[in-house]
């Protein structure tokens, strides 16, 4: 069963809701109106139904080209098979999932299929590898797990990176869109105000990971035990995968010192700023 978001994009919702995941994936088909051949972004999870639902929702028109935006295991389990099933080449950032005849995500080269326009956004940060699609058509973002219709994003450290995930987010800000669609969650509309906030949403928690910190937490989890002190301890091993994504970019920028086993940490008298770095995840990573 798909929902029409736009006359351009329907979504499908995959059946893999958790804390995580919200409702589950969402995965689009996206063209433009009258175009004979259409676009899919994130087939999600390898479930049968799923699959069946999404080649329903092309509505008997073939699909010219299938686009993930990253490859943790609730986007891009099923790609590979769906990929197949429709006879199409899959495109991703992470090294040996691309299949022959698929796009080049990395160059930011506009692609052209379904009849219209999506422009590679290349934003690592939640993961190495993910990507975002401009739909110029209607000053809209396909924007995976970089922004959710609900709630903030987990920076999985080590496949995530703080640093990277900020310069991503500016990035995106630099696009003024109008309209995100979330790889999660609902439709959000005001893309501005919903970027400017999870920019300052990180900037709040790195604030509160200085404070625990200078308060004499000294562990991961002291950390989150003082700062998700209000949030489900269900969801603290994840929160615990951020806050080290917080504490990695603190040491390189010289504002924290960790022991050498990197698992204590303390505020830093001294040091100097580095550079962040990413890596690709390997096919099939998961979230």
């Amino acid at each position: 069963m798909s929902d029409r978001w736009s006359d351009r994009v329907a979504r499908v919702l995959a059946p893999n809701p958790s804390p995580l995941t919200l409702e589950g994936t969402n995965t689009f088909v996206v063209a433009e109106p009258g175009a004979a051949m259409v676009v899919v972004i994130d087939p999600g999870p390898e479930d049968e139904a799923h699959a069946r639902a999404v080649v329903g929702a092309c509505d008997g028109r073939g699909v010219e080209l299938v686009l993930l935006t990253h490859t943790h295991v609730d986007h891009a389990e099923g790609a590979r098979a769906f990929a197949g099933r429709v006879g199409a080449p899959l495109a991703a950032l992470a090294d040996g999932w691309s299949t022959a005849g698929a796009p080049d995500l990395a160059s930011g080269a506009p692609l052209a299929a379904g009849g219209l326009e999506l422009r590679p956004l290349p934003t690592p940060g939640h993961a190495a590898d993910h990507c975002c699609f401009e739909l110029a058509a209607e000053r809209a973002v396909f924007t995976g797990d970089h922004v959710l219709g609900r709630g903030s994003t987990m920076v999985e450290w080590p496949g995530g990176d703080m640093a990277d995930y900020l310069a991503s987010l500016e990035l995106l800000l630099e696009r003024r869109p109008e309209r995100l669609y979330p790889g999660h969650g609902p439709l959000v509309p005001g893309a501005v105000a919903r970027v400017e906030g999870y920019l300052a949403h990180r900037r709040d928690r790195e604030a509160q990971v200085l404070a625990a910190l200078a308060a004499g937490d000294r562990t991961p989890a002291e950390v989150v035990a003082r700062v998700y002190a209000e949030v489900d301890p269900a969801l603290h091993p994840a929160a615990e995968l951020s806050v080290r994504a917080h504490l990695v970019k603190l040491v390189r920028e010289g504002r924290v010192a960790a022991t050498g086993d990197g698992e204590r940490f303390s505020p830093s008298r001294h040091g100097r700023a580095g550079t962040s770095s990413h890596r690709a995840r390997p096919p099939g990573g998961g979230q």
